[in-house]
């Protein structure tokens, strides 16, 4: 259940995510909007990514096309096609307004013209706030998310929200941390200018995988 103004606008989301609160809804078909500020945060430490040996091998081979901010839309898209999503037509719509405020951005992983994979997320001062990724080929989320990394490091963020903790999420490095400490360093964050645009579009695979961790 919705709790404050019946209308959400960009604007009153960025200030949800500046004091730690995120919006989902129970499904695609649900009109409801709730808010959500978890007692346990996920997050990645950004220089402690890990990577497996096969996935530097498979980066390196260079397999897919990595873009940013390309097909926006579609990476959304690809986030809540799932049989159980959080993201309905309300949140779509706000985070397809976001991007075009250039607070909310994309990278995406293609195979040819297809679009194989993807993250997206919203961005303030030095927190970069990963809301959903997608997957249609092996790895490709992987790929997405180490490259994502390099660029968030090259561009000054110290902070990436990861909001809930999985096993997946965990077993490329990201942890859990208290309510406290998440807002103490969400803090910290606001206040530092980055960019999520200053690294170049054409990276190379050494610059995505010289400040990770290598695991087996």
């Amino acid at each position: 259940m919705r709790d404050g103004p019946d209308e959400i606008t960009p604007e009153l989301l960025l200030r949800a995510y500046a004091n730690g609160v995120f919006p989902m809804a129970e499904g695609a078909d649900s009109s409801e909007v709730f808010w959500v500020d978890p007692e346990r945060r996920g997050v990645f430490r950004l220089e402690d990514f890990h990577i497996s040996r096969s996935l530097r091998r498979k980066i390196r081979r260079q397999p897919f096309q990595i873009t940013t901010d390309r097909d926006f839309t579609a990476v959304v898209r690809g986030c809540a096609d799932h049989e159980e999503t959080w993201i309905n037509a309300e949140i779509f719509d706000l985070y397809s307004q976001l991007h075009d405020m250039n607070c909310a951005h994309s990278l995406e992983v293609w195979d040819g013209a297809d679009l194989v994979g993807g993250v997206y997320g919203v961005v303030l001062g030095g927190a970069f706030f990963g809301e959903s990724m997608f997957s249609r080929r092996s790895d490709a989320s992987k790929i997405a998310l180490a490259y994502l990394m390099s660029r968030l490091r090259f561009g000054g963020f110290t902070l990436f929200d990861t909001q809930f903790l999985t096993d997946h999420l965990a077993s490329l490095g990201a942890v859990e941390i208290s309510h406290g400490k998440y807002h103490r360093e969400l803090t910290k964050a606001l206040k530092i200018r980055a960019d999520f645009n200053a690294q170049p579009a054409e990276v190379q695979p050494s610059d995505v995988l010289q400040d990770s961790n290598q695991t087996s």
